[in-house]
């Protein structure tokens, strides 16, 4: 079994993770780097908006991101990430 504190962290990654614009900010993620006006045009919703959520996903450390100039480009943080992302979509098409 995993530890209260591990469950804890999974807990909120799974509530972060729950949201439906969020979920669509890590699945664009997922295919590479972008940034938030790349990222606002692809889900059609506003750069403030885009930022909100990229903050709380940073947060749990689910994206990272890295400046060039004053544009800053998000990616995934790591790969399990993605695969939880892929694992979660094949689950759901099997229904």
């Amino acid at each position: 079994m995993a530890s209260e504190d591990a469950i804890s962290v999974m807990a909120e990654t799974f509530a972060l993770l729950g949201d439906p614009t969020r979920l669509r900010v890590v699945q664009a993620l997922s295919h590479g780097e972008l940034c938030v006006c790349d990222l606002a045009a692809m889900l059609g919703i506003g750069r403030t908006a885009v930022s909100n959520h990229l903050r709380l996903l940073r947060g749990m450390r689910l994206v990272s991101y890295r400046r060039e100039g004053k544009l800053a480009y998000y990616s995934l943080a790591d790969d399990h990430i993605a695969t939880l992302l892929n694992k979660c979509l094949e689950h759901v098409k099997e229904r």
